[in-house]
């Protein structure tokens, strides 16, 4: 049965020197460390399985501006309900106020962590439980603050209800089987950055004001359900931004209210199906689907496209569509019939890009975007286009009326 040792510190001045480093050092393996309320120096260094817990909120590590504020070289670690706050401002050092390397079974829970320059760094931890913390960064300019989480290497962990606010990323690189759920990610670069990386589930989240939500860096396996991605921050706020990878699963998400809802940037010699973009509501963008270089081997199914200005954008000429699935999404442009009563139009829905559209391509004339002048010339771009247009995306069997999701 694991020992407990409890701390009767009741003083709540300043705690010096190493009064916690020598407790945790002469605690014994998988003791229980209740610290009342008080500020404890941090440089703190784990050795070994230990339970640190803030007997209530007043329990305060203060990194005192230097370095990392803890450091877990242990697997089986568990700190909770603690205030850790002040480390280092050295980017090259990764200060952090929590720095897990090389551990297996630890748990961050309950914490807040407060004026640090990256949150929780984690090299090559697994099976580990990171909950219920409030991170935020130093206030510094945007480009200079860390990341709330930096996870790399790290495999078969769960990221769940965290708040993080004010940072710079959160990145994920080469780590599998990450379950990403139910986090409140607000007021960052990119709220969230995964790549080189596999079968990972992002459920649940909130991602608002951010410059780019949700980025997607060569890929596998990736699922992407039942998340709200909107508000993007800027002319260039992009909600999803996608390149490469394979079998991404991106279902039941809402996209809204972004400059660019989902921006997908794809090689035109990729090989089979890459991309499953189905039942998610896309609506109110500027831009609902953007993409850099070719259209193919995507599926677009039971979508609902909705007060977009534009709902498909190609950036590049060239590279002809094809090898996609385009059926049963609900356009709210489509201008078909449905004389049979299915509810699936008699017509397809066809998207074209016209040549003569410069503001898809000129980002100044995009300033007048939904102004009257640029509807008519829209209008006139499609009765009587200057030039054949290209035929870039195609919905076969287009939704008519709008179905009411319970």
């Amino acid at each position: 049965m694991m020992k407990k040792l409890l701390l009767f510190i009741f003083f709540i001045t300043t705690l010096y020197a190493n009064i916690l480093q020598e407790t945790i050092d002469s605690a014994p393996l998988g003791a229980t460390l209740k610290l009342p309320s008080g500020i404890y120096t941090g440089n703190i260094v784990i050795n070994k399985p230990i339970t640190i817990v803030g007997n209530s909120d007043g329990a305060i590590i203060d990194g005192e501006g230097r370095g990392k504020v803890i450091t877990i070289n242990s697997s089986n670690v568990t700190l909770k309900n603690l205030t850790i706050r002040n480390s280092g401002t050295q980017m090259y050092n990764l200060d952090s106020a929590i720095f897990i390397n090389k551990s297996k079974n630890s748990e961050i829970s309950n914490c807040k962590i407060l004026n640090s320059l990256y949150g929780i760094d984690m090299l090559m931890v697994e099976d580990s439980n990171i909950s219920n913390n409030f991170i935020t960064s130093y206030d510094n300019a945007i480009g200079l603050r860390g990341d709330a989480l930096k996870i790399w290497h790290s495999h078969n962990n769960i990221i769940s209800n965290n708040t993080i606010d004010r940072v710079r990323d959160v990145t994920i690189n080469y780590s599998n089987n990450n379950k990403i759920i139910n986090n409140h990610i607000t007021n960052s670069r990119f709220a969230m950055s995964i790549g080189h990386s596999k079968e990972n589930l992002i459920n649940e989240n909130i991602f608002k004001y951010n410059s780019v939500s949700l980025m997607l860096m060569m890929t596998q396996d990736t699922i992407v359900t039942n998340n709200t991605i909107q508000s993007s921050k800027g002319a260039a706020g992009i909600g999803v931004m996608i390149k490469g990878g394979s079998n991404l699963i991106f279902k039941h998400n809402a996209l809204k209210y972004n400059a660019k809802g989902m921006y997908i940037d794809s090689k035109w010699t990729e090989i089979g199906m890459k991309r499953y973009i189905t039942n998610n509501d896309i609506s109110y963008n500027k831009e609902a689907i953007h993409f850099h270089l070719t259209i193919r081997n995507n599926t677009f199914t039971n979508n609902e496209f909705i007060g977009n200005i534009d709902d498909i954008v190609k950036s590049t000429e060239g590279f002809e569509t094809k090898l996609n699935v385009v059926e049963h999404n609900y356009w709210d442009r489509y201008t078909g019939f449905d004389k049979d009563g299915d509810n699936i139009g008699d017509t397809s829905h066809k998207i074209y890009q016209y040549a003569d559209r410069l503001w898809h391509y000129n980002n100044k004339v995009k300033f007048f975007y939904a102004s009257p002048i640029m509807t008519i010339l829209d209008f006139l771009a499609q009765i009587a286009p200057f030039i054949d247009p290209i035929l870039i995306l195609e919905d076969t069997k287009p939704i008519v009326k709008k179905i009411e999701k319970k």
